[in-house]
């Protein structure tokens, strides 16, 4: 674009060079695998600039997204399992990622099927608002789970 905002189009590499040069000002390569390569006749400090602001802008408008843990255990009773599902459920609403630990002590190892089980409800009662990022998985006496939240529409 010229001083009035007006696009100059397509033109040699030398012609453009020697009108930045009667400009003072630098030829930048804006991408280079369009044909032909578009460039830009700007000032290379205000051009870097430029591009620091916007990276600046997308992580201000990224969000820190984080990963919150839940702990059960195989046998526990309806009311704490429906506590723990609202928190759940309160982390997912919020945009946080949620680790379910199931932890097995003493003999209780030897019935994995009933923390199975009480994952798989967790799993089909939260499915509108989250999506299983990591399966359930056996490490030592712990089976652990994550859950992702799915963005939704607004």
């Amino acid at each position: 674009m010229n001083e009035f905002g007006e696009m100059l189009g397509v033109m040699p590499t030398r012609d453009a060079l020697e009108k930045a040069r009667d400009e003072e000002k630098d030829l930048v390569m804006v991408t280079e695998k369009a044909l032909p390569p578009i460039v830009k006749i700007i000032d290379l400090a205000k051009f870097k600039y430029q591009l620091q602001q916007k990276k600046a802008e997308g992580r201000k408008k990224a969000r820190n997204q984080e990963t919150k843990e839940v702990r059960m255990t195989p046998f526990m009773g309806e009311g704490d399992y429906q506590t723990k599902l609202k928190r759940i459920i309160e982390f997912l609403t919020k945009g946080d990622k949620v680790r379910i630990t199931m932890e097995f002590r003493g003999r209780l190892i030897t019935k994995r099927e009933f923390g199975d089980s009480l994952i798989q409800r967790v799993f089909t009662e939260t499915s509108e608002l989250a999506s299983v990022e990591i399966a359930p998985q056996m490490i030592g006496k712990k089976i652990m789970a994550q859950l992702m939240p799915i963005k939704q529409k607004k």
